[in-house]
């Protein structure tokens, strides 16, 4: 006689369509334990929109609305905007959430949009089970003002208790939730991923030599990538500077992305007397991202705030060894200090100097850290991760 499989009825609350998050919603409508509906509050992302830290406006090439259910909730704000508390004003959650008969709501819509609370509100309620996902790795700011951490010791361990299941997406986030007062029966660790096999498959299509060719760098070069926002806190600047020192004869620099520190980046790299092996390749969309990190012998992120850092995920299903800084999240669950790719204290240029004279002249070696690092991700996929949330599920039943 087959066992009955429950399957549970899911709100899913998220504030726009995101290039990681849809591939994972499409994965969950397919599993035998789920019913999902996710509730947008912009389309942002599908439709053309200004992004403040890329500088230009983009949207994403790949679809983000198909294979699941979903709906648009209008947003009634006077002034409608991602990254504004009231930018984002969905009066049509209440009747959402409050009307139709779901077992839980799982919001990704952080708490600093008044949105969050509509919908934290509606299902408390309504005796609805209510998770909620944070990818926060520590309470410190960004832009480390005191007087914020300070509000977020004081606020934090609130907002966490309104939920059945507080959805974590590292370890590092795990022990954050943990310290604040929430005990493990109300954490999940939901592993932060992307489309394994999307990703493994596009780059084994890849032709490096044309790719490099386009790039004016010969097909034997070592070749470092950066690829994220040209932004201070993601400190590219000190890439420039470590690569600038290290002066790894045949080497060359890839800057991937916009961002306002991309004029003084290129001014930089003229006066240390390197420009001619530094490229500056501006915003790459989704579609053509594969190519870039499989052309690549290396790969950095030297951010001093990087709550997890996907970048690193992609980079190492491209069979690309990556480098972090001790501030990136990624770096605590996915990165083996020599063996898949290294963790440095962030800022050391002369640390990162050294990396990279020590590994850039040795493609034997990286080639092994290469496949290292894409057999790590074998263990970090969206299947873990939907299981995860199944589980946490499980849990908030109880």
């Amino acid at each position: 006689m087959s066992e009955i499989v429950h399957k549970y009825r899911v709100l899913i609350v998220a504030s726009h369509p995101v290039q990681y998050a849809a591939p994972l919603f499409k994965l969950m409508a397919k599993h035998p334990q789920l019913d999902i509906k996710v509730a947008y509050c912009s389309l942002q992302g599908v439709k053309a929109g200004f992004d403040a830290g890329f500088g230009v406006e983009i949207a994403w090439d790949i679809p983000l609305l198909d294979g699941y259910s979903w709906v648009e909730v209008e947003n009634n704000s006077p002034k409608p905007q991602l990254g504004n508390f009231f930018g984002l004003i969905n009066l049509g959650l209440w009747n959402l959430i409050s009307k139709d008969n779901f077992d839980a709501v799982i919001v990704y819509t952080g708490y600093t949009y008044f949105s969050f609370w509509i919908a934290a509100v509606a299902t408390k309620l309504t005796g609805k089970k209510f998770l909620f996902s944070t990818d926060s790795s520590g309470i410190e700011p960004r832009n480390k003002k005191r007087w914020k951490t300070w509000l977020k010791k004081m606020l934090l361990p609130l907002i966490f208790q309104l939920a059945d299941i507080v959805l974590v997406t590292s370890t590092p986030g795990q022990k954050t939730v943990r310290s604040l007062g929430i005990t493990e029966q109300h954490i999940a660790l939901t592993p932060f991923v992307v489309d394994n096999s999307r990703w493994t498959s596009q780059a084994d299509q890849v032709d490096v030599k044309t790719v490099r060719k386009h790039w004016s760098i010969p097909e034997n070069g070592n070749v470092i990538l950066f690829c994220a926002k040209l932004q201070p806190w993601k400190r590219p600047q000190d890439v420039l500077k470590a690569f600038a020192k290290a002066n790894v004869p045949n080497s060359y620099l890839v800057f991937a992305g916009e961002g306002l520190l991309r004029e003084e980046l290129e001014a930089k790299a003229e006066t240390s007397g390197i420009k001619d092996r530094v490229r500056f390749i501006g915003f790459v969309n989704q579609s053509e991202l594969p190519s870039i990190y499989r052309s690549a012998d290396l790969f950095i992120l030297p951010s001093e705030y990087e709550p997890f850092g996907v970048v690193v995920n992609e980079a190492m299903l491209c069979g690309c060894p990556v480098i972090v800084s001790d501030k990136v999240g990624a770096g605590y669950d996915l990165v083996r200090h020599g063996k898949n790719g290294f963790v440095y204290p962030c800022g050391d240029i002369d640390g990162l100097a050294k990396i990279f004279k020590e590994i850039l002249p040795d493609h034997e070696r990286l080639q092994k850290m290469g496949n290292a690092a894409t057999e790590r991700m074998q263990s970090w996929s969206p299947k873990e991760s939907i299981e995860a949330i199944v589980q946490a599920l499980e849990k908030s039943k109880y």
